[in-house]
């Protein structure tokens, strides 16, 4: 990236003004992250539906009044918000990808709304609509109100699945699109339903057990679907084992199925505390708790799921694969890079002129055209040594001081060192580092304009978690000071968590594999301690006490592996 010294040699980054032409470069990261909204809305959609017709309504009957009219109030109310969350994001999304691909194509919208991802959202769209105004009714449901909603729910599922890569395949097409059809529906039983789940343990101590053992019934069956589905993914579009780590579609995979571990983890412990043991007011509140850290790794697993949209199938690259070799090479520990290289060094600055006659080549062959779009596409910028070099010294002094703030954390959490409770501002200087360097061909070290590099997807990711490190590391500063109370003290650890789903849900540029694979492998990791550290913060602040004197240590072990984690990344 970069612009040009001469002010009539056109570039990528000029400072015209911006067209929805122009914006290509951020659909591919918009897209993605509509898509994981959109696949969490309809996974609650589809979750609220089966709570409210499925388990609140007939187990309302064996309730107390009291506790009855509640909970159908929030299995309706969960289909409600759902719904009104699922409408929007088919609209935005169906949005982003008809002006995406009447801009490359240079078409009128109109042309394209017989297109077969057209179709697929106009189902979903449709029986989303249905389940809305099904769902505006009374608390109580007749059965043709109920086999409605259980209908339109179908419909769904079915014009989710016709939208899926499945449909595109040409061997396994029946396979796969069964695979995602169970798949889907299992995460809608167990996920889905989760948050209506959640609001139930407000009942009385005895309904909220007779719901939470009711629901594991639909979340057991729930993890089966989603066994039976990964079944036909392994075949479908994985393969071999060689293709987990030798794939930017395997990699993400196997981070999914590290993170639906945990998953296990949790939901079997909420099964032992509702079936095996006593599960008095503390136990129900521990549920409670695995119930909050389930909804937010849930919600990693379906950010994972959408950015595997933006990745071929592993079956599609049987040769072009990182090897084993490759991979145990690049993770070597090194001594980490702690001199950074001249900024008039990197490979940017000297291409720049070769980078404006190209531009000028392709604007007059494609008659000012946007290319072709595909969502997760992208071309990497030139890079030197000196580049990889500027990078490595990045993430490893960022890495210093991740490692500081965990270990500044741990002092803390002894309570015997008071100076350590301003670990936080540790992280104001981290989100100065990221501004300033994060970026060396933007503003403010580089020739490009703020507002330019916003086109930029990497950028705009970078902006954005500066951004939150600045935001929690000053709230949470404040809670250690005691000056903050109530909810804003959760903003330390959904910061967390955020950054660790943008992590997970972002673009692919797929003119390098290896190579971006190669960076991926390392990014993972920190992804799932970011979502994990964030689940224990949470938890540490809400209680009950035995739960928070375990996870006052796991997140700063979180930050301690991601310090060191980032101390070790290489490019090269």
């Amino acid at each position: 990236m970069g612009t040009s010294p001469a002010a009539t040699s056109p570039s990528p980054f000029s400072r015209a003004e911006f067209h929805v032409e122009q914006l290509l470069d951020l659909y591919g990261f918009a897209s993605v992250v509509l898509h994981a909204a959109e696949l969490l809305a309809r996974t609650a959609l589809l979750g609220g539906v089966v709570f409210w017709v499925a388990l609140a309504l007939p187990l309302a009957r064996l309730l107390p009044p009291g506790d009855a009219t509640r909970l159908r109030r929030i299995g309706r109310g969960a289909v409600l918000w759902a719904a009104v969350a699922s409408l929007l994001c088919i609209l935005l999304t169906t949005t982003l990808s008809l002006g995406a691909l009447a801009a490359s194509l240079d078409v009128p919208v109109a042309s394209l709304l017989g297109a077969d991802f057209m179709r697929a959202a106009a189902v979903t769209f449709i029986a989303t609509l249905l389940i809305y105004a099904l769902a505006l009714g009374p608390d109580q449901a007749g059965p043709a109100r109920r086999w409605g909603l259980l209908a339109a729910a179908l419909a769904v599922l079915i014009g989710a699945t016709a939208g899926s890569h499945a449909i595109a395949r040409t061997e396994a097409r029946p396979m796969l699109l069964a695979a995602t059809g169970l798949h889907q529906l299992g995460a809608a039983l167990w996920i889905g339903g989760l948050p209506a789940l959640l609001a139930s343990f407000r009942l009385t101590p005895a309904s909220a057990r007779r719901v939470g053992r009711r629901y594991s019934t639909f979340a057991a069956l729930g993890v089966g679907l989603i066994l039976l589905g990964i079944l036909g993914y392994w075949f479908g579009y994985i393969g071999s084992v060689e293709a987990v780590y030798g794939t930017a579609y395997g990699a993400m995979s196997g981070t999914k199925g590290i993170l639906l571990g945990l998953l296990l983890l949790l939901g079997g412990s909420n099964w032992l505390l509702l079936h095996r043991l006593t599960a008095g007011e503390e136990g129900l509140l521990r549920v409670r708790r695995f119930v909050e850290a389930e909804i937010a790794i849930g919600i990693a697993v379906l950010a994972v799921a959408a950015s595997l949209t933006s990745v071929p199938p592993a079956s599609d690259l049987p040769d072009d694969r990182v090897s084993w070799a490759e991979v145990v090479e690049r993770f070597t520990p090194a001594w980490p890079r702690l001199e950074s290289p001249n900024h008039a060094d990197l490979a940017i600055p000297h291409l720049q002129a070769q980078l404006d006659a190209e531009w000028q080549q392709r604007q007059a062959a494609q008659a000012q055209k946007p290319q072709a779009f595909t969502p997760g596409e992208g071309l990497l910028p030139p890079r030197n040594a000196q580049d990889i070099a500027w990078s490595e010294y990045n993430h490893h002094w960022a890495g210093l001081m991740v490692l500081l703030v965990g270990l500044a954390a741990l002092l803390d959490a002894t309570g015997r060192v008071p100076l350590a409770r301003h670990w936080p501002l540790v992280f104001i200087g981290l989100a100065g580092f990221i501004f300033l360097r994060s970026d060396p061909e933007a503003w403010p070290l580089g020739e490009i304009g703020l507002l330019e590099s916003l086109r930029d997807p990497e950028v705009v990711q970078h902006k954005l978690a500066g951004l939150l490190v600045v935001g929690f590391a000053v709230t949470e500063w404040w809670v250690r000071l005691g000056r903050i109370r109530g909810r804003a003290r959760y903003v330390f650890p959904l910061a967390m968590v955020a950054g660790g789903v943008l992590l997970l849900a972002h673009t692919h540029a797929i003119s390098n594999v290896k190579e971006q694979l190669l960076v991926e492998l390392s990014h993972l990791p920190l992804a799932v301690l970011a979502v994990i550290g964030g689940c224990a913060r949470f938890t540490e602040l809400r209680g009950p006490e035995a739960l928070s004197r375990i996870a006052r240590w796991i997140w700063p072990v979180c930050l301690i592996l991601i310090g060191i984690l980032l101390i070790l990344y290489r490019e090269a």
